[in-house]
């Protein structure tokens, strides 16, 4: 594969994913948040990352944190990467943060357990008191593919079997 492509996860996986973000959701709203999600795309022809859309409505107050199953799994070639950052005005206006700086999305993530499931979990860190709020189906992140190099005498034989953190079990 030379190059990557979106799908959705399974609705199964979902619901699942969801299920654990907010307990209470009907079998309805999670059908409709499912139905209602978006596939990465670029704003422009100049843009290097694709934009992620929220499939639920946010608001944060200053400190909180939320942790969004987008719906969203990508294959990618084997040496590729793709790399999470927030949304360049979202992290300017507000100081909207990814938790773990930079989510690193690697090739083989597609193939675990959660179906490679793309997590984004923001905190609003305003230090000045602003409030985020943005609305479902409004870009919240982005993510740029990149290629990687390995060393010469790399001799890694396993392969993943879970998902989000897995490797470090």
């Amino acid at each position: 594969m030379e190059t990557a492509k979106f799908y959705k996860v399974s609705y199964q996986q979902f619901e699942e994913s969801y299920l654990d973000f907010d307990a209470t959701a009907s079998k309805e709203k999670i059908a409709e948040i499912y139905e209602s999600i978006q596939l990465p795309k670029r704003a422009t022809k100049g843009s290097a990352g694709y934009d992620f859309y929220t499939p639920i409505d946010i608001h944060l107050n200053p400190q909180e944190t939320i942790k969004i199953p987008t719906g969203i799994r990508c294959e990618m070639n084997e040496r590729w990467v793709l790399m999470i950052y927030p949304r360049s005005g979202l992290g300017f206006k507000y100081r909207l943060q990814l938790n773990n700086t930079v989510g690193i999305i690697d090739s083989d993530y597609f193939y675990s357990d959660n179906e490679g499931h793309i997590f984004i979990k923001v905190t609003n860190d305003s230090n000045e008191g602003k409030v985020v709020d943005v609305k479902r189906g409004q870009g919240i992140s982005q993510g740029i593919f990149m290629q990687y190099g390995i060393v010469e005498d790399d001799d890694v034989t396993e392969v993943r079997n879970g998902g989000f953190g897995s490797t470090t079990r």
